[in-house]
């Protein structure tokens, strides 16, 4: 009789260990090799897994910039993608042809805790497709607070005034700007995070630019950007090694008060909290100024989001929606936060941002809450060039003047709107 119990028993153990077994699954999730994105992916996988003992997410890393963008397509083309990655969404997103390549989501029931405003950008042929991972951001100048503090500057509302404080701050003897062109796609702020001012200037300039009834080299408020970077170049506001010198590094060199003003993302805040916490609170941020300053505000960034390509199938297809679910609740909200100091408002209903909030956090909540803020052009129009960001080095490093920038970056968005089969492009 106990023979016979104990057979028993040791096949239900057997039973139930082939059974774990067939329930363990393991899905991969690419994102890009910023800190930011990596501590918010790991933070939500270990999560999920917390809840999921069956499941086990392995994070894997690819560059940004452009190349980044091409190992995504790449992927996807030859089949070869992860079970769920971490993207742009945007204009960006649409070169993915996402009808054709990805998982459409919008039959689930965790599409009902995304804000409304987010779903267009990551939408195609009335499909749904990515759930808003980490915060929305702000693009515009980061700034050291101590070095304004000190030589008694104050923020500056238009450009003219932005021009001053850089003279300023380079006969202090400290770089005004920082430019961190070894990471090409940090060269682009000066021009994408002027959209508010171009916006201000040409009213529905978004739709006119789809529409190929407007362009950036014969529209003085597009071209400004570019003129910018051009300025920067010409008047020496750059840092020594400007053209080899990482996003990461550049980030060191502003913490530490070498240089006074960063063009960039407000998502950059969380790498310096992670890497300068005693000094991050030192860190604010202004709106990308103009030319009037009763017209001041900020140009906003939709969050990336993750997807799932129509490669992932069965038990994975099943544990992916579950975990993208997992993003779009209060909960995985909670889960980012407690590991990656937000950069602005999350897009999941109900989610709040804590009292500590850091200062530069604060700064671009005001300007979205005194309505002062409008989408970057990537988030109104299905076009971006994809060679913007090497325009815009050889803008900064004098290779191209503004206006050859301008005049090449319509040429490579006609290419661009002529390959999504955009009318009025032919």
């Amino acid at each position: 009789m106990i023979r016979k119990f104990l057979f028993l028993l040791l096949l239900l153990v057997l039973e139930t260990s082939v059974a774990a077994a067939q329930d363990a699954v393991t899905l991969t999730y690419l994102v890009d090799d910023t800190q930011n994105s990596q501590d918010t992916a790991q933070a939500l996988a270990d999560a999920y897994m917390a809840e999921h003992p069956n499941v086990t997410i392995t994070i894997e890393t690819r560059p940004g910039g452009t190349e980044g963008d091409n190992i995504v397509k790449t992927r996807l083309a030859t089949g070869d993608m992860t079970d769920i990655f971490f993207y742009n969404s945007g204009s960006l997103l649409q070169a993915l042809n996402p009808a054709q390549t990805l998982v459409d989501l919008s039959d689930q029931p965790f599409i009902e805790n995304i804000v409304e405003s987010f779903l267009p950008t990551v939408s195609q042929d009335g499909q749904i497709f990515g759930v808003p991972t980490g915060t929305a951001m702000g693009g515009g100048i980061l700034y050291n607070r101590n070095i304004y503090e000190e030589l008694g500057l104050s923020v500056p509302l238009t450009w003219a005034e932005f021009e001053a404080n850089n003279a300023a701050i380079l006969e202090a003897g400290i770089p005004p700007v920082l430019a961190t062109f070894g990471d090409t796609w940090t060269s682009q702020l000066f021009v994408l995070a002027d959209y508010y001012n171009v916006e201000q200037a040409v009213p529905g300039f978004a739709d006119a630019y789809t529409a190929n009834e407007a362009k950036y080299a014969t529209t003085p408020a597009a071209l400004a950007g570019f003129t910018y970077l051009q300025e920067g170049y010409e008047q020496g506001w750059w840092q020594p090694d400007y053209a080899t010198t990482r996003f990461e590094q550049g980030l060191a060199l502003l913490a530490n008060g070498e240089v006074a003003h960063y063009p960039m993302l407000t998502f950059a805040l969380s790498t310096i909290a992670a890497n300068f916490p005693d000094q991050v609170n030192d860190i604010g941020f202004f709106a990308q100024p103009g030319t009037d300053a009763e017209a001041n505000g900020a140009t906003i960034w939709m969050p990336a989001a993750t997807y799932i390509p129509q490669t992932t199938q069965g038990a994975k297809l099943e544990v992916a929606l579950d975990f993208l679910g997992f993003i779009a609740s209060v909960e995985g909200v909670d889960a980012i936060t407690a590991a990656v100091a937000p950069n602005g408002p999350y897009l999941i209903v109900g989610s709040t941002l804590p009292d500590t909030v850091l200062p530069a956090v604060q700064d671009l909540a005001a300007y979205i809450d005194s309505g002062n803020s409008y989408p970057a052009l990537e988030f109104l129009s299905p076009i971006k060039g994809p060679n913007l960001e090497q325009i815009c080095v050889a803008v900064g490093t004098g290779q191209m003047s503004a206006e050859e920038a301008a005049a090449s970056y319509d040429l490579d968005v006609e290419r661009q709107a002529q390959q999504l089969g955009l009318p009025g492009w032919d």
